[in-house]
């Protein structure tokens, strides 16, 4: 037996005032005076007996009153089987997980319900004390404070789903942080209650808890089930034209080990449902579904991916944003230009594109900021600024096309070329070999595959010929040879994964060096190639990243950017670098009391004008359903001995079975009792003992 305060035992002292009220009271005679004498003899042996007895039993009635009165205030209680314990006068620290992987349910009840009714009743076994902190994914500022049971009960009826997961590491050391503060030297305990998501806990085995603490892991038991989710979401074309067909692909997956058979997925285009496709997913499998529609009017489109899946459903919609018929760009720089000027007739009839052309001796390089496909023709040579603009605009993602000038320089030309990436360039010296024909196309290249579609059968059979002024080395792809195997015209990229595209001939397009400009193949090709200069619309964000890159136009490196929707307005930290705006989405902690970031479309407002829309999405680590079991816990913990799991949190004997094997047996009660028992003794022995 141990004492939860011993030293109320200095108590049991009081056990001698009995005793001296015994010796000093109970012992004293009183003289009688009778006529007879034998009678007298008689009559004092009997009640001399007689009253001893009763004065002995009551001083052991007020001596054992005495000292079970002082063991009850001392808490005597059975030692817990377990090496941990609890204690009751250290700080507690309470962690309920309230991610969006909460919602699975079990005999239909959610999670967090489980999770928050046995809080409930845990904050029953420290109902006196002061010294409890409750710490949920939100980590608010109210999580920093110390409070008592009933203040915690309050805060758990209000708890909501958290958008920002977050691992075991980090609760800790916000826990930690707590600790240092408020009790640095222990003995305290921390509790988790948690579905232990594989995906959003992080590395449990690279977790080490303090020996001066005690962690108590109470993992839900979870059941595997099925849960559907877009992977990603993806356009078949680079950009989208009004009034034409577009295909949106969309990836789902299963996390589950069920199977799901024919889910419909609709697809809203502004509120309005406009595709739909069923897919067959099995468990931990995946599929694609191709969703065909149309617009009709230029600018930003609501999207939304929305399918039916119990009783996971915080991630059974996905939201995207698609611009139609976004202006393409081209900025058109000559020193020779072709006699039908070409360049500028192929990007000058389609309302699809914003062209300009000048004189390569008198542009502005200040336009490359805003251009997306820069075409070079004819030029003599690029040196100075130009070249180092040039050069700059395609590592940041800008496409190049370059088309040779009759007579090139070849010293400039190569040194330019190999910073591109396309080194070993020769020229051609007069005289100039023959026209050549060039070899028919890779039909199977994705950069032909929907332009021999579009084009005829008759043109594709006649191809042009042509005159190359240079040759170079190819890094990228051949995307049109001449019958000798020489290139005529190269795709390779500049600048890694970032970087933009760079094409170039290998003749001018004056008719003296080949009929290209004049074939059917010209108009699709420069097409082609105007589209994929277009950068991949973003589509979406995640609130999962930590920073998001936005391209912003004309902005300056002061602006402040805002992100709205309906009354929610909130200021990122943020930074304009060229022209791209980096912003740094902000995480539950960071927004005020009242805001909540929920998936859906948010408007970019630059002083008070809606600059783009964006659409947010939860992130999918939260949709995988894979769960630490307690005898994978306990594997990971064993060589932490301050850290216990349980694995009966469904019973109703929870908080029994926690109190037993951490608390001990409380005996303290009983002591009460015993001592009520002791004094009523004593008050029946003064009345009925008579004598």
């Amino acid at each position: 037996m141990s004492f939860l305060y011993p030293s109320f035992l200095f108590g049991l002292l009081a056990v001698s005032v009995p005793v001296a009220i015994h010796l000093f009271n109970f012992r004293r005679t009183r003289r009688v005076f009778f006529t007879n004498v034998a009678l007298l003899k008689t009559v004092q042996t009997e009640t001399k007996s007689f009253r001893r007895l009763k004065h002995y039993l009551i001083l052991l009635f007020r001596s054992l009153f005495v000292i079970c009165l002082v063991l009850a205030f001392a808490q005597p209680f059975i030692p817990s089987k377990s090496r941990l314990g609890l204690s009751r006068t250290g700080l507690t620290s309470l962690y309920l997980d309230n991610s969006y992987s909460m919602q699975n349910e079990l005999n239909e009840k959610r999670y967090l319900d489980i999770a928050t009714s046995k809080l409930d009743q845990l904050l029953g076994l420290f109902r006196n004390a002061t010294s409890l902190q409750l710490v949920t994914n939100d980590f608010s500022s109210q999580e920093q404070t110390v409070g008592t049971a009933d203040a915690l009960r309050d805060r758990v009826t209000t708890i909501r789903f958290a958008h920002t997961p977050r691992t075991l590491a980090d609760v800790y050391r916000r826990q930690l942080n707590l600790l240092a503060t408020n009790n640095p030297s222990g003995p305290n305990q921390l509790f988790w209650f948690s579905d232990f998501q594989k995906s959003t806990v992080g590395d449990l085995s690279r977790l080490s808890i303090d020996t001066t603490n005690r962690l108590f892991l109470v993992p839900l038991e979870t059941q595997p089930t099925k849960n559907v989710f877009v992977d990603s979401v993806w356009l078949s074309t680079p950009f989208i034209r009004e009034l034409q067909n577009n295909t949106l692909n969309v990836r789902v997956r299963n996390s589950g080990e069920e199977s799901v058979r024919n889910l419909p997925i609709k697809l809203f285009i502004d509120q309005t449902q406009v595709s739909t496709a069923s897919v067959t997913l099995p468990g931990k499998g995946e599929a694609t579904a191709s969703l065909n529609f149309n617009v009709t009017q230029k600018g930003f489109r609501r999207g939304r991916i929305t399918f039916e899946d119990y009783p996971i459903t915080f991630d059974n919609e996905y939201y995207f944003v698609i611009q139609a018929s976004p202006s393409i760009r081209v900025l058109h720089l000559y020193d020779q230009k072709s006699e039908a000027n070409y360049v500028e007739n192929v990007y000058g009839n389609d309302s699809l594109f914003v062209r300009q052309s000048f004189s390569a001796q008198n542009v502005d390089v200040g336009q490359f900021k805003t251009a997306d496909l820069v075409v070079l023709e004819g030029l003599n040579q690029v040196g100075g600024t130009l070249r180092s603009e040039l050069e700059r605009f395609v590592r940041q993602g800008g496409s190049l096309i370059v088309i040779p000038p009759t007579t090139p320089n070849a010293t400039a030309w190569s040194s330019f070329l190999a910073s591109l990436g396309a080194g070993g360039l020769q020229t051609q010296t007069p005289p100039l070999p023959s026209s050549q024909p060039l070899s028919a196309p890779n039909r199977q290249s994705p950069f032909f595959r929907d332009i021999f579609e579009r084009t005829s059968q008759q043109g594709i059979e006649n191809l042009p010929n042509a005159v190359p002024v240079w040759q170079w080395r190819v890094v990228g792809e051949r995307l049109l040879t001449l019958r000798n195997g020489t290139p005529f015209l190269t795709q390779s990229r500049t600048g890694g994964s970032a970087g933009g595209q760079v094409y170039i001939f290998a003749s001018p397009l004056n008719t003296d060096y080949g009929n290209l400009a004049q074939h059917a193949l010209f108009v699709p090709i420069m097409y082609k190639i105007a589209a994929l200069s277009v950068r991949p619309q973003r589509t979406a964000y995640s609130f999962d990243e930590n920073t998001i890159d936005i391209g912003v136009s004309n902005a300056s490196p002061n602006a402040v950017y805002k992100l709205k929707r309906d009354k929610l307005e909130i200021i990122p930290i943020q930074r304009v670098n060229g022209t791209q705006l980096i912003m740094e989405l902000p995480k539950s902690n960071q927004l005020n009391d009242g805001q909540q970031l929920a998936s859906g479309y948010y408007e970019l407002q630059l002083n008070g004008k809606t600059e783009k829309l964006l659409a947010f999405n939860h992130g999918n680590r939260e949709s995988q359903m894979d769960f630490y079991t307690s005898d994978e816990l306990r594997r990971i913990f064993a060589g932490q001995p301050n850290v216990q799991v349980f694995d009966s949190i469904q019973d109703d004997d929870f908080v029994d079975e926690l109190r037993q094997q951490n608390l001990g047996t409380n005996l303290w009660k009983y002591f009460i009792i015993a001592a009520l028992v002791f004094l009523l003794a004593e008050v029946a022995v003064i009345r009925f003992m008579k004598g």
